[in-house]
């Protein structure tokens, strides 16, 4: 499996090489990304209170891997392979419910929320079975920012340090992500997006801004040095606050003045839009009114599902405020990005493309996500370079 191609800088000191385009179209490849990236890292998958009563669950997949999510009566919310332990077959096969129990169709084991066998067709004829190893396989989870997170692996990355230090790390002291109050927002809007293009194209796409000129004119009215290619990511971990036009007034479709302003964040957080990638599959970004949250599913090489999420005050969401035109204009971005990236995604097949393409100087940092992204296969698949 070949997932290099050039190191050196291209010819024209300005251009560094990007990964081949087979990265973005072999199923071999991407089959890899499931396994050694997606399966072994943490994924977040939903808010905690879109499952906010005992019983609640929703089914969601991460890799290769079919999940349930449910929100018990005395462990709080867990996750469990969507296994029967007996047979194989599904145990929950809607997306979302609620249930005292969780009952497979096919044979009628049955399983309490908090994942122990607990009934099944003359199971008390069979007194040697162990109900705790016969029960819903666990996946590990956390809960942070107000949303649920999981991982696969059987020894998880520290979840502190792999991702909460992280964050708070590249957001800094002043600018830190937890003036945000992020936990206590409430959801005001979410969209779905079915995304015809590999998940990398989004991630590159969400990292920089070299095209925002071109295909953001609602954006790069809001903030003007976005027209210059300036990104809110930079090299070596850094997140640049990207300040408002001097016109505006928020962070909305025609720069209108948004809703209530977030209480705590801090006198350089004002005016300003940050952004940051949560690898592998999370984008966030905070302005002074609101917070948007994207989660990355892959489905194929070819076809990624988007789930963004708007979120305000408590008191925005219940007393009805208008939030339409700060939906709006994120909404738009999405939209034109998405469309960006499916247009794009055909070419990674031309010969014209085999080589791969090139990043100018303000791309330059996407270069740490693909050396990211090729440590992973090369430690977890020892694919060949």
């Amino acid at each position: 499996m070949i997932i290099d191609h050039l190191e050196e800088p291209l010819p024209g000191s300005s251009l560094r090489p990007t990964p081949a385009g087979s990265a973005y179209t072999d199923p071999a490849i991407f089959a890899a990304e499931q396994a050694d990236i997606f399966e072994q890292l943490w994924n977040c998958v939903l808010r905690a209170d879109s499952i906010s009563t005992a019983g609640d669950w929703k089914k969601v997949t991460v890799g290769r891997e079919e999940l349930i999510i449910v929100r018990t009566r005395r462990a709080g919310i867990r996750a469990f392979y969507n296994v029967c332990q007996h047979r194989g077959m599904r145990v929950c096969t809607g997306d979302e419910g609620r249930a005292r129990k969780l009952q497979c169709g096919y044979h009628a084991w049955t399983y309490a929320l908090e994942g122990e066998l607990v009934a099944a067709p003359n199971l008390t004829a069979m007194p040697d079975v162990d109900r705790r190893e016969y029960g819903l396989k666990p996946v590990h989870l956390r809960e942070w920012l107000g949303y649920v997170w999981v991982c696969l692996a059987a020894q998880p990355p520290d979840f502190d340090t792999e991702v909460l230090g992280e964050v708070r790390t590249r957001f800094g002291e002043v600018e830190s992500i937890d003036n945000y109050g992020i936990e206590h927002l409430l959801l005001g809007e979410t969209k779905t997006y079915d995304v015809a293009a590999n998940w990398k194209l989004i991630i590159e796409n969400f990292m920089e801004c070299y095209h925002c000129a071109t295909i953001h004119p609602e954006l790069t009215e809001v903030i003007p040095e976005f027209a210059d290619g300036l990104a809110s990511q930079r090299k070596n971990g850094e997140v640049h606050g990207s300040s408002f036009g001097e016109d505006i007034q928020g962070f909305t479709v025609d720069g209108s003045a948004g809703v209530a302003a977030l209480p705590a964040i801090a006198p350089d957080q004002d005016r300003k839009y940050y952004a940051i990638t949560v690898k592998p599959q999370v984008f966030i970004n905070t302005v002074p009114d609101h917070v948007i949250v994207h989660r990355m599913f892959p489905v194929s090489q070819s076809r990624t599902i988007v789930v963004c999420d708007w979120l305000f005050l408590p008191e925005v969401i219940h007393q009805s405020l208008p939030i339409e035109k700060s939906v709006e204009l994120f909404h738009r971005v999405n939209q034109q990005d998405f469309e960006a990236c499916e247009l794009t995604q055909p070419s990674m097949s031309s010969a014209a493309y085999a080589g791969g393409g090139a990043l100018v100087p303000s791309e330059h940092h996407i270069e740490e996500f693909h050396t990211w992204w090729r440590e992973r296969l090369r430690g977890e698949s020892r694919v060949a370079a």
